[in-house]
């Protein structure tokens, strides 16, 4: 983790935490979490304590997840001013991956939710494998979206009638069948976006969502940004006329 001047204490340990508590079956640590400055020298928080770091920019390099906590000390960055000098080269030092960075920057751009309100914060249960679930049909959706796939298709896949479908999507996912289709045609047509020079129009069809037009609609009103926005900020692909 890159600590910054004025990083909050809370944003810094829940890295610490998350990462640190991961063990394999056999009790190994899954990951070393260390964290480092820009300059390798202490910084202070903005609880008004030093951050004492355990090694330096170096570190970063080496480094296969790098973490870096907000701060509120440097405001021009909000401005889009320029990054001090030993940050930028501290960043600098971090190994590039387009699609790891995509997807932070994703995170940072998209709506700070999911769809279904708040039924991502209630812990669902792994189903008991003796109990008929909706696991198998989704995976096999998830093969499937440039298909019409119907709540009836969905369903019959899932040898249950309709209304035991639903309840039980629900129950595991937390969604209406529709919302999660959607949500899954959505994240395919990004990744093309992203990764490919396809046309809207062919993006659309790919990804189950039938014209460039409804594609359109559909990231405006998801993710405030149109497919040609999109791709511009994330693609990494061949580019082509959108």
């Amino acid at each position: 983790m890159l600590a910054l001047p004025g990083v909050p204490p809370f944003e810094l340990g829940i890295p610490s935490r998350v990462f640190g508590s991961a063990w394999d079956a056999d009790g190994r640590p899954l990951y070393e979490v260390t964290v480092c400055t820009a300059d390798g020298a202490p910084v202070l928080s903005d609880a008004g304590f030093t951050v004492q770091p355990a090694t330096g920019p170096a570190a970063l390099a080496a480094a296969d997840t790098v973490i870096i906590p907000p701060t509120h000390a440097m405001p021009e960055l909000g401005r889009g001013g320029p990054l001090p000098p030993e940050v930028a080269a501290a960043i600098g030092a971090i190994r590039p991956g387009a699609s790891t960075a995509n997807r932070a920057a994703r995170m940072c751009v998209a709506p700070p939710w999911r769809d279904g309100g708040q039924a991502q914060f209630i812990d669902r249960p792994v189903p008991e494998p003796t109990l008929a679930s909706t696991t198998a049909t989704r995976a096999w959706a998830l093969e499937h979206l440039a298909e019409p796939l119907t709540l009836a298709r969905l369903a019959e896949h899932a040898r249950m009638s309709l209304r035991s479908f639903t309840r039980r999507f629900r129950d595991e996912v937390g969604v209406a069948p529709g919302q999660w289709l959607t949500a899954q045609r959505l994240e395919l047509a990004k990744q093309l976006l992203e990764t490919t020079g396809l046309a809207v129009d062919l993006v659309a069809h790919r990804a189950g969502l039938g014209s460039g037009n409804s594609l359109r609609a559909h990231m405006r009103t998801a993710f405030g940004v149109s497919p040609a926005a999109y791709r511009r900020t994330f693609g990494t692909g061949s580019s082509t006329s959108t």
